[in-house]
């Protein structure tokens, strides 16, 4: 019987109650991971947790909390090596979508979507990079930005920013991780189906669709393959880079009419 490829290893996700993070979980799951996941929701956390050790068989465990909030992404690390007696690969999914006019935009909504997807992955990454050469075994954290990193979207400003700052991060922390086995790299998804984004646009998937070189809008497994792929054995000589998962977007870039301009014009 093969073993699976990630037998024996545990793996925190945030952001992982449904959508992107809830796929990267079932997959390492399905890989013999034991995981921890996350989400700012308790109930969503249970429900993702639950479902996914009922269809894998593995170890699934839910850890609530808010991931802006330093202590918690240090607990998450701490309730990962007392719960499987160790960690593995840490993936920094959770994030936060902020649409605005930049001529308009708030103080607050800023500061929230800094402190979610620049503090939350940047503290995270520390707490797993501090256990990780504790440990003396080396690890992989996964960072989660965006195409939005590369090319310009209307009104997602403060969101491309903090995308492309995850992607720096990666590239500067290569030189203090390196030494300690530890590699760090980012997915930038393209246009992903998701929950939320259907509930935002029941038509996202053909609208996105009919505008990427490949035919069809990203599923949440394409940005878990890439993940699972940089958390792999077989990658230990990949870090500080960022795969793009966008069936080809950023090459063409076009942006659909959502019609959603007027809301931001102000």
């Amino acid at each position: 019987m093969t073993q699976k490829r990630f037998a024996n290893q545990t793996v925190i996700v945030t952001g992982a109650g449904e959508g992107i993070g809830y796929e990267v979980a079932r997959q390492f799951c399905a890989e013999g991971a034991s995981v921890l996941v996350n989400d700012i929701l308790p109930e969503r956390a249970k429900a993702a947790a639950k479902a996914i050790a009922s269809e894998t068989g593995a170890d699934c465990i839910a850890a609530p909390g808010d991931v802006a909030e330093v202590e918690t992404v240090r607990g998450l690390v701490a309730q990962a090596v007392d719960s499987f007696d160790g960690l593995d690969v840490c993936v920094c999914n959770a994030g936060l979508t902020s649409w605005g006019n930049f001529f308009a935009y708030k103080p607050a909504d800023f500061e929230r979507v800094v402190s979610v997807n620049l503090r939350g992955s940047y503290f995270l990454a520390q707490a797993a990079a501090r256990q990780f050469r504790a440990a003396g075994s080396g690890g992989r954290i996964v960072l989660m930005s965006s195409v939005t990193g590369h090319r310009a979207v209307p009104y997602l400003s403060a969101y491309g920013m903090t995308k492309a700052a995850l992607e720096m991060l990666a590239r500067n922390l290569v030189l203090e991780l390196s030494p300690h086995g530890i590699t760090i790299n980012c997915v930038a998804p393209g246009a992903v189906i998701t929950p939320r984004n259907l509930n935002d646009d029941p038509d996202y998937e053909a609208r996105w669709g009919n505008l990427i070189p490949v035919g069809k809008a990203i599923e949440s497994a394409d940005i878990a393959n890439a993940v699972l792929f940089l958390a792999a054995p077989e990658s230990e000589k990949i870090t500080g880079q960022a795969i793009v998962v966008d069936g080809g977007w950023t090459s063409t870039s076009p942006i659909p009419d959502m019609g959603y301009g007027a809301d931001y014009e102000n």
